[in-house]
């Protein structure tokens, strides 16, 4: 045995640490995100302050048709300044409403298709490292065009739907020209279920680190 594995070893036999919070302070709240500060006790007993961004969670739908396309859309995000090719998608802002019915909405309402088969693909926590964000996958089947909504006035006035096959998606992720994060993780969880290396989860699996900070706050006044 090396000794990187014998330290490996001996960390896994330790206890691990808890990383109570002491103490925390509001610092913002939007409509759809807030900010809190924790002070949070290290292992060696100093607190250390983490700027927490508390998110409402989301889904996505990979929605793909007979012929290995994906439906996407070509969306402007303010944030980085320019389009980008993703998913449909939308926040938990309906309060009680199940996942799966929020994805079927956003479904009908950003890409005018409903389906007839639905799983979970994969759950993604885009940036760990200061927010709480997640965001839940589901792999949408059985396809049929249904009417969309008339869009609002903002962004999804601009939207643009179109089909991408799946190798297309692929060689777009690996190329950067697909950076959603959520999107490219989504691309190459389905290539991997097409190819038989991997099985999508029922579509009412457990959610471990779907966010409720944010959803649990009182009502603002």
């Amino acid at each position: 045995m090396t000794d990187r594995h014998a330290m490996t070893d001996r960390h896994a036999m330790t206890d691990r640490h808890d990383f109570p919070v002491a103490g925390s302070e509001d610092i913002y709240r939007g409509r759809v995100l807030a900010v809190r500060s924790d002070r949070v006790e290290m292992p060696g007993g100093r607190l250390a302050v983490r700027e927490v961004v508390e998110h409402l969670g989301a889904v996505a739908v990979a929605a793909l048709d007979a012929e290995d396309r994906l439906a996407v859309i070509d969306q402007y995000r303010h944030p980085v300044g320019r389009r980008l090719c993703e998913l449909p998608a939308g926040l938990l802002d309906v309060a009680g409403e199940d996942p799966a019915l929020t994805a079927a909405r956003e479904l009908a309402e950003e890409a005018g298709l409903a389906a007839a088969d639905w799983s979970v693909l994969l759950d993604v926590v885009p940036s760990p490292g200061f927010c709480d964000e997640s965001v839940r996958v589901y792999l949408a089947g059985g396809l049929t065009a249904v009417e969309r909504p008339a869009p609002g006035d903002d962004e999804e006035a601009d939207l643009r739907i179109g089909w991408l096959p799946l190798a297309d998606a692929v060689r777009g992720v690996l190329t950067g020209e697909i950076v959603n994060a959520v999107t490219a993780a989504a691309v190459l969880a389905v290539y991997a279920v097409r190819a038989g290396v991997a099985v999508p989860r029922p579509v009412h699996a457990p959610w471990v680190d779907r966010p409720s900070a944010l959803a649990n706050r009182p009502p603002r006044g």
